[in-house]
């Protein structure tokens, strides 16, 4: 070792000291390290943590005099697997783990809700490769000695020290399979850091956004002519002859149209892409290939399709792959779209690919299946996608692109509240997907009641509590933790606890108090102290409060719907978890608060005068409906996990209701570290209600909602459970058997309206699609467009203003306001945007007087489409000469 080697190794302790751990490596140190020296550094490691113990470690290293220490260390480190660490010190470049800092900071102010969250023992097989071998084993069994809450706590304090490059991507993709909540805080991506969260309304929150394509048996059942599945030795599916409505629903598609199509859930909308996705493949002539690609939104989706792909396509001699964000970092998505005839993409990927450069453009591709392609609106990657598509066509290019279908059960109605705006929201979702038919069953509405029969739906107003003592108790605590929080804020003088968050009027116990919570630990990642000590002990402190908000707030919604014990069990669990983790001042003290309500909690909850009078409700009509069919087949719907777990247990503790035997079905995403069902999970909870005659009811979240294949149901009930028409017309259609019920239960009479409004308005969608359809293709292209200025005569009459809310969609950029040139106007006549490199005023229709200059007469139009005039389609070409 030179003289320069250890001036280095001091000048760069630092970074040795907050990565390494020497009790990993003492064992490799043996021959130049006394017996005394590792005792000490053990010791040092129990008694005062693992940097003291580094630094100690580094002053007896830097001490040594013998030949050879400096190649020992290296290949100690190297053994160990501090593989960053290593090659640090070997080219003396500290950079990648210097740019690993952020992250740093960023973990330990997101600590508290990490470990409140995150289950460390199903991301520790994901994660693991970032970590120290002996590390994964401490934390496997810190989560059996101590629980899950230490467990996460120790994988924080290990990932801290990672010198792997690669470890903050790594740990959000495993969130990401994991579906966990954390994720959405856990930001690796610079460019979306500043995306504001979406505020919903109570009734329009969404719990899970997970969907499932589950089929035992793919294709096979209800998808078909075909009447039953094949048999248990029959590996594969007997070939299927499509029904009617399917070959209807296909047409315009197999006709080469670009085809939005709409169908009910349960009637196999896969199998007709599978049937179009076929005729096109074999339409090419000899020397000629198409290149088909399906994207799915969600991981179980993407698994499923992949599958039913696979397995329908293979044996007709066509190659089929699939990439998804798990599987992008290890596979070439340039090799696995050039190697295949047919690929299953979450659509990301490809927006990615297209930005990136992988994938030059959509045109290697001759079709495009965007499923639950309802979702194309917006930052959706889908958008993304088409706005990709919208740039090549209007660019002039002479590649051809593909042809787009969608699938989707409900195209929606918006905000529309007529059936002209209807048509305007559906136009609009047809411009984003470049689609001119929308495809519906019309003809074989008989053979499509076969297998998608509409329940009957039925409205329950049910009661609550009048006085409620529990929900007093922890609104009071509630009340507290957020004096605390408060107070933190006061401490600053600039800001508020206020003001951090756009979300306001927000209600303990409500799924929008939830998002209030989520808006306000997104706001703490980007605030900023110049003292960063203090910066880190506010953060962590707010987190605190917040995770112990999200809990009280949990318990309120288990109280509301379900039994009081079973709100107060979830608390108790809680901090019984917080006792065995870390347990730090904060932490006691809020400990301490619930403690003292503890004793009035029990006692109230064990009052049978306060017994929910909504469980009384549900359990007459799950009696009433069972004494008329011993057989039915029930599926619950309910907001949350936390009311899934407490209605299973209300339901296996009643007497009257046991015979039921419930089985649960709910998302993979993790809100707790408790909650949450791996893909088997879901497989094996379906496969019992599907075959075990016992599993007379699934209780399930909206995991249910779409694209889920669950055994025919003749009984479903929404218990406080609403959302859009999107979602009505999927949870109803879980009902798909011969007389079947749909029950809706709601204390609150405005949820009863806000399902009627839904059920106008899919009537209102439906006669909008009905009107639509009578178009011919030419005016269903017309009524989506921009219209734009492009004489040079015309930028005198306008001045422009930067636009306060700028954005860039493709090659599409928004970058100001134009208005009237005239001082004594200044009226808003539109915007002013660049497209690729063309500078163009993008004007209003009805900010202007239109004068026929032959007559004078003058007109308003509200709508460019109302404006007779000839419009001459943009041609980037002729607009560059």
């Amino acid at each position: 070792m030179s003289a320069e080697d250890r001036r280095n190794l001091h000048a760069f302790r630092d970074y040795v000291m907050k990565t390494l751990d020497p009790t990993y490596i003492l064992s490799y140190m043996a021959p130049w390290f006394k017996d005394d020296e590792v005792q000490h550094i053990q010791a040092e490691k129990n008694n005062k943590g693992t940097m003291e113990a580094a630094s100690l470690f580094l002053k007896f290293l830097l001490e040594l005099q013998e030949e050879g220490w400096f190649r020992g260390f290296l290949d100690a480190l190297g053994h160990a697997g501090y593989s960053g660490l290593y090659e640090a010190i070997e080219t003396w470049d500290f950079q990648k783990i210097e740019s690993l800092e952020e992250y740093r900071s960023l973990l330990k102010r997101l600590q508290p809700e990490f470990k409140t969250t995150v289950n460390p023992k199903d991301i520790l097989p994901k994660i693991s490769q970032c970590l120290i071998s002996q590390e994964c084993e401490e934390i496997i069994q810190v989560c059996s000695n101590k629980g899950l809450m230490a467990g996460a706590e120790k994988m924080v304090e290990c990932l801290l020290r990672s010198d792997k490059e690669n470890w903050p991507k790594t740990l959000k993709l495993a969130l990401e399979m994991e579906e966990s909540k954390f994720s959405e805080l856990w930001i690796v991506d610079k460019d979306v850091k500043n995306v504001e969260p979406k505020v919903l309304e109570d009734d329009e929150m969404e719990t899970s956004d997970i969907q499932i394509f589950y089929k035992e048996e793919p294709e096979c059942q209800n998808l078909s002519q075909n009447s039953s599945p094949p048999s248990a030795d029959s590996p594969t599916c007997t070939p299927l002859k499509p029904r009617n409505y399917q070959l209807e629903l296909a047409l315009p598609a197999k006709e080469g149209k670009n085809t939005l199509i709409c169908a009910p859930t349960g009637c196999g909308k896969t199998f007709v892409s599978l049937l179009i996705c076929e005729h096109h493949l074999k339409k090419f002539p000899q020397g000629q290939k198409g290149k088909v690609v399906f994207f799915a939104i969600q991981l179980p989706l993407y698994e499923q399709q992949k599958s039913v792909f696979s397995n329908y396509f293979e044996k007709l001699g066509y190659k089929v792959a699939g990439v998804s964000g798990v599987t992008s970092e290890t596979v070439s998505v340039e090799q696995i779209v050039e190697d295949n005839d047919i690929i299953i993409l979450t659509p990301q990927i490809l927006v990615n690919s297209l930005r990136n450069g992988t994938i030059p453009s959509l045109s290697v591709f001759t079709l495009m299946i965007f499923d639950e392609c309802h979702n194309t609106g917006k930052h959706h990657p889908y958008n993304m996608i088409m706005f990709n598509y919208i740039d090549q066509k209007l660019g002039g290019s002479s590649d051809p692109l593909p042809q787009v279908i969608g699938l989707t059960a409900s195209v929606g109605t918006g905000d529309a509240k007529n059936t002209k705006e209807a048509m305007e929201y559906i136009c609009k979702l047809c411009a984003s997907l470049d689609t001119a038919v929308i495809a519906t069953v019309k003809d074989n509405l008989e053979d499509l009641e076969e297998v998608a029969y509409k329940p009957q739906k039925f409205f329950r107003k049910v009661e609550s509590r009048t006085t409620d003592r529990f929900k007093c108790i922890i609104s009071q605590l509630m009340r507290e933790t957020e004096s605390l929080a408060k107070s933190i804020f006061d401490e600053l003088g600039t800001v508020t606890l206020e003001n951090v968050s756009q979300i306001q009027n927000r209600s303990f116990g409500t799924q929008k108090y939830e998002q209030w919570i989520i808006s306000v630990q997104k706001a703490c990642m980007v605030f900023q102290l110049p003292d960063k000590d203090e910066e880190s002990r506010i953060c962590k402190a707010l987190y605190l409060y917040t995770s112990h908000l999200r809990k009280y707030n949990d318990a309120l919604i288990i109280n509301e719907h379900a039994r009081m014990k079973d709100a107060l069990d979830y608390l108790k669990d809680f901090f019984a978890d917080v006792r065995s983790a870390g347990f730090d001042e904060t932490e006691q003290d809020l400990t301490r608060r619930f403690e003292e309500k503890l004793k009035e909690l029990e006692s109230v909850s064990m009052d049978l005068s306060n017994e929910n009078p909504k469980l009384k409700d549900l359990s007459f009509i799950l009696q009433e409906e069972y004494h008329l069919n011993p057989e039915s087949r029930t599926i619950l719907f309910v907001k949350t996990r936390a009311l899934v777990d407490a209605l299973k247990k209300w339901i296996e503790e009643n007497s009257e209701l046991s015979f039921l035997n419930p089985g649960i079905l709910t998302g993979r995403g993790k809100t707790n570290q408790n909650t949450g069902m791996t893909l088997p999970a879901q497989k094996c909870a379906l496969d019992a209600f599907r075959t075990d005659g016992d599993k007379k009811i699934l209780i399930a979240t909206s995991v249910a909602d779409e694209g889920i294949d669950i055994a025919e149901c003749n009984l479903v009930i929404l218990y406080e459970y609403v959302g859009n028409v999107i979602r009505m017309i999927q949870t109803r259609g879980r009902g798909r058997a011969r007389g079947s019920k749909c029950f809706l239960l709601t204390s609150n009479a405005e949820v009863i309206e806000k399902e009627k409004i839904n059920i106008y308005k899919e009537n209102m969608m439906n006669e909008s699609i009905l009107r639509l359809q009578t178009w011919n293709e030419a005016v269903f292209k017309e009524k989506d467009c921009h219209y734009a200025v492009v004489g040079d005569a015309f930028r005198k009459c306008y001045v422009s203003k930067l636009h306060p809310k700028p954005k860039t969609f493709g090659h599409f950029e928004k970058r100001a306001k134009i208005f009237c040139a005239r001082e004594n106007c200044l009226h808003d006549w539109g915007i002013h945007v660049k497209y690729k490199t063309f500078e163009i005023p993008v004007i209003k229709i009805e900010s202007f007087v239109v004068e026929d200059i032959a007559t004078g007469a003058q007109k308003l139009y509200a709508k460019w489409r109302d404006f007779p005039f000839e419009k001459i389609p943009f041609d980037a070409i002729e607009m560059s000469k």
